[in-house]
């Protein structure tokens, strides 16, 4: 084991060769520096012998950790050591304490908001469905059957689809909380998905738009032109939702690379249809940053659209979910004989292979003539439900005379 006068210079210039190699303080015995090969990574260590058991405890990475708060931490531990006390073990029964609101919350913050783009849904399933019946109980006492309860309940209320992504969330908390040993088990294993997993295939039909657009008649203007928007760009949801003013430039609409699902800037071209919709809407987001600014939260943008789609479904008298109206768009194009290249790229679908490496063409044109005879189909099949509600209002107000 080399033994070395730990500086900041020495600490720079030290190299693990071909194996991970320790390199002792030759001022402070069981402090030392971890010098990973391949990575060059540091790490600062803390070994003690207690009880006769050898234990080490890993301080953290340089220079993130510098060394003289490394080395203060390590004479910490060793005094714990001299008292008789076990700092690893008491670290440990620390984090075995801790409550499921307490893991939860970490599971947010060093994982989900790091490596996730839609962290905030989990973080809204964790809010909703998982904090009001365990925030307050310790994550290492929640038992399989807790979790059966829990998912049944969810089930119960109409909601199978989301039971399974509920369970799926539950189950990387507590993966999450394995690795970080701070529960040992996870109380989904061995418990099957609630609702059997379907690929949605829903289409409406032109009935069913015409019945979509006379329910959203009752909504809240902002909330209805988001369903609008939807189903006029073919967009998914979150991508519409957090449209701001600023990433519109005249008949165009750049969706930033951080809300795109596949990490990629993505540019729509703006029929005469959104270009309508957003004109309405200006007087009344047009001060906010958001183009469908909460009605409920001021500053901040509509978040939440299920409520509203369950409305609508019951207004227009028909099942429907609201990603149906982004199916529902592209299916239609490709029906109109506009071709499944074009329709991907309005979708903004990854290709992968060769072609799609080389092909750079950004298809703006393509992309800016099929939204446009989308829409105007769509304009038909609206004007075709407006015709029919006026027609049936004559000839109700002919019967009252």
């Amino acid at each position: 084991m080399p033994t070395a006068r730990l500086t900041h210079r020495s600490i720079e210039s030290l190299s693990a060769g071909k194996w991970m190699t320790d390199y002792w303080d030759d001022r402070l015995e069981g402090f030392a520096l971890r010098v990973s090969p391949h990575s060059d990574r540091r790490t600062f260590i803390v070994r003690y012998t207690l009880k006769g058991r050898r234990r080490r405890v890993t301080l953290g990475a340089y220079p993130t950790l510098s060394l003289a708060d490394a080395r203060e931490r390590a004479r910490e531990i060793l005094g714990a050591v001299a008292r008789g006390e076990d700092p690893q073990s008491k670290k440990k029964a620390e984090r075995q304490a801790m409550t499921f609101g307490e893991l939860a919350e970490i599971y947010v913050e060093r994982h989900a908001k790091v490596k996730k783009r839609r962290w905030r849904e989990d973080e809204r399933v964790i809010n909703v469905d998982l904090l009001p019946h365990w925030k307050g109980r310790k994550a290492k006492n929640i038992k399989r059957g807790d979790a059966v309860e829990l998912l049944d309940g969810i089930v119960e209320r109409g909601a199978p689809i989301m039971a399974n992504r509920t369970r799926a969330l539950i189950s990387k908390i507590y993966n999450f909380g394995i690795g970080r040993d701070i529960v040992e088990h996870n109380p989904c294993f061995g418990v099957p998905m609630p609702a059997k997993a379907r690929q949605r295939d829903r289409v409406l039909s032109e009935d069913e738009i015409r019945a979509v657009w006379r329910a959203l008649e009752d909504e809240d203007p902002v909330m209805a032109a988001t369903f609008k928007m939807r189903l006029v760009t073919a967009q998914r949801g979150v991508e519409v939702l957090t449209m701001r003013w600023k990433d519109i430039d005249g008949d165009r609409w750049t969706i930033p690379a951080e809300v795109s699902k596949n990490g990629l800037a993505h540019g729509v071209p703006l029929s005469q249809q959104a270009r309508a919709l957003l004109a309405e809407l200006r007087p009344k987001t047009g001060f906010s940053p958001w183009v469908f600014e909460s009605q409920r939260k001021p500053g901040t943008h509509i978040s939440a659209v299920q409520k509203a789609g369950y409305r609508i479904a019951k207004a227009a008298d028909i099942e429907f979910v609201p990603h149906d109206l982004r199916r529902t768009a592209a299916t239609f194009m490709t029906s109109m004989g506009i071709s499944r290249l074009v329709v991907s790229k309005i979708l903004n679908h990854v290709e992968t292979g060769v072609t799609a490496i080389y092909d750079r063409h950004s298809y703006d044109e393509e992309k800016r003539e099929a939204l446009e005879r989308w829409g105007r189909t769509l304009a038909g099949i609206v004007r075709a439900a407006s015709m029919s509600y006026r027609s049936r209002i004559g000839s109700s107000d002919k019967e009252l005379n």
